[in-house]
């Protein structure tokens, strides 16, 4: 079984493309499972890159894809779902079904290593549906004593494309001051780069079977501060006003009954409201970074770089005045 040939679920999303792309610079064959073909379309060129047209909720299909590989990987995660105790069908079948969907067939298969992604401060008895649903979806990847699952929690993740720097720069470019809830929540962002890196590294390492990998950067930030950051390094900085916690709530439902994805929900407040920081372990079972080997990257060394408007950098210090 060579350790090198690996499938990848959620191959088309931010960090799977990311992921896929160090995968395939250091040599691995990488199968990219995806309903839609077209949507990974722009992983076709990397070296060693497989697409393959699948449905993974389909045990047959699931089976044929694992077998014959040296480890699977799952990237597969949503932020929204509908309601539910102790969460929603979406969350349910998406975080809980599918890494034990993915671990039975491994183990069927014998693919020996199994690495999922879960979130930070994922809990069964956690505030919200995500927390508690990335809970039982950590279990479900472990649930199969033969395969050996490394499971990796990560703070936001920001980069190139992400889906919240990139929010909150957009929002500053056509709101004159930011209504923001939760703005003293804590995040630890992690550089996508160094995610990759993780993920990339225990692959090769035998010693990371059965541990769990807390992903935070170098920093801590309130979220406010992150908004602030968001706005400056594209060119619009607003005022932020911090919203008292009923008012939150009521712009967080509106925010759900809007058609589309929504900004933010209930949920996602129930998420904030635990420190999205890291909490190493004392026994070594939750490790960081740091036992990985890996130099982690600030945020303000990459961030102004893909949030400045056009015009790039020069414009943003031109406006500083230097």
């Amino acid at each position: 079984m060579h350790v090198q040939s690996v499938v990848l679920f959620g191959a088309t999303g931010f960090i799977g493309g990311h992921l896929a792309a160090r995968l395939s610079g250091q040599g691995f064959t990488v199968v990219v499972p995806t309903r839609h073909a077209s949507r990974a379309m722009h992983l076709a060129p990397l070296p060693g890159v497989d697409i393959v047209q699948a449905d993974p909720y389909d045990d047959a299909a699931l089976a044929r894809l694992v077998a014959g590989h040296g480890a699977v990987v799952n990237l597969v995660g949503i932020l929204h779902s509908r309601r539910g105790d102790p969460y929603g069908p979406d969350f349910r079948r998406v975080h809980v079904e599918l890494p034990h969907r993915i671990a039975c067939a491994c183990a069927a298969a014998r693919v020996p290593r199994y690495l999922h992604m879960s979130a930070l401060g994922a809990d069964r008895h956690g505030p919200s549906m995500y927390l508690r649903s990335k809970a039982d979806g950590e279990a479900a990847a472990a649930s199969q004593p033969a395969v050996a699952a490394t499971i990796f929690r990560p703070s936001v993740v920001f980069g190139p494309d992400d889906h919240f720097l990139n929010l909150f720069a957009r929002l500053q470019r056509h709101l004159p001051i930011v209504p923001l809830a939760s703005a003293h929540a804590l995040f630890q962002p992690v550089y996508v780069g160094d995610v990759a890196e993780a993920f990339a590294r225990a692959l090769l390492d035998p010693h990371t079977a059965g541990l769990t990998f807390e992903l935070g950067g170098p920093q801590v930030y309130e979220l406010a501060e992150l908004v602030r950051l968001a706005g400056r390094y594209a060119g619009h900085e607003r005022k932020i006003v911090a919203l008292p916690d009923a008012l939150a709530r009521l712009q967080a439902m509106l925010f759900e009954l809007l058609p589309g994805t929504p900004v933010i929900t209930r949920d996602n407040l129930d998420s904030m409201r635990v420190a999205n920081v890291l909490h190493p372990s004392r026994d070594n079972k939750v490790l960081t970074t740091a036992a990985l080997g890996i130099k982690l990257t600030a945020l303000e060394a990459v961030a102004p770089q893909y949030l400045a408007p056009p015009g790039g950098l020069d414009v943003l210090r031109a406006r500083a005045g230097r």
